[in-house]
């Protein structure tokens, strides 16, 4: 349906075409229990990772709670921002958060659609900052052509602003290191430009990023999955993600 979010919950996917861990000697392979919830828009039932929760604060006032960490009640939501922004200003939101909430001293901001934006943007960010100071990330062309064609790179970046030559140049070399050529594969677009890129990571004139580790790329990747479908952007989403290799539910938070 148009407007839901639909967003994957990496820890329950294979990402690439490598096979499951299998289970440990001696011991069965764990059945990983995946937590449900229901959006107060839509109806319709997903994972947790796959939604965006909501939380009510002592004074009354809905905030985003992207982490899913803030104490008390929780509503979730699965739609975009567009979906969102309509049935607040429609009346409709207030009403479902007053039932998931249970209480009818619900106040709903009128930006709340673009708080939740920002709140997802600051998320990826701020994993990025994470990932960089770890380590896991590699920047410059040149670096990254090498890397990408000896298949290190998990997850390419590109900034919203890049070059299409410069795209396609570091698409082909991921291809190529990971064995998958013909299969237009395609390095993930970042929302917005190298401006943001480079301030997120400290540098200058950031265009593309390479995530080199595994569980790196798996939380990078969901995090900016869940920002791009909150604004609409899965049609890019689509053509863009790539698999990568497998993750563990430990690998994204």
């Amino acid at each position: 349906m148009k407007g839901r979010t639909r967003l994957r919950k990496p820890p329950n996917e294979r990402l690439s075409d490598q096979p499951r861990t299998p289970a440990k000697a001696g011991g069965r392979a764990k059945s990983a229990h995946t937590p449900e919830r229901k959006c107060i828009l839509s109806g319709d039932h997903a994972a947790r990772d796959a939604l965006l929760r909501l939380a009510l604060g002592p004074d009354g006032q809905v905030a985003p709670d992207v982490r899913a960490r803030a104490p008390g009640r929780g509503a979730w939501i699965g739609v975009d921002r567009s979906t969102l922004d309509a049935a607040n200003a429609k009346g409709k939101l207030k009403g479902a958060l007053a039932r998931a909430f249970k209480t009818g001293d619900v106040q709903v901001p009128a930006d709340l659609g673009a708080r939740i934006e920002a709140a997802l943007r600051q998320a990826v960010l701020d994993r990025l900052g994470l990932e960089a100071r770890a380590s896991n990330l590699l920047l410059g062309s040149e670096k990254i052509e090498v890397a990408a064609r000896r298949g290190q790179v998990e997850l390419l970046i590109h900034a919203a602003d890049a070059r299409e030559e410069g795209r396609r140049k570091l698409d082909q070399a991921w291809r190529v290191g990971t064995e998958r050529e013909g299969s237009g594969a395609q390095g993930l677009v970042f929302p917005e430009g190298r401006t943001i890129l480079s301030l997120a990571l400290g540098r200058e004139n950031v265009v593309h990023v390479a995530i080199i580790d595994r569980a790196a790329a798996a939380r990078v990747n969901h995090a900016l999955e869940r920002w791009r479908a909150f604004i609409g952007r899965e049609d890019r989403l689509s053509a863009a993600t790539a698999p990568m290799p497998g993750a563990s539910a430990a690998d994204v938070e």
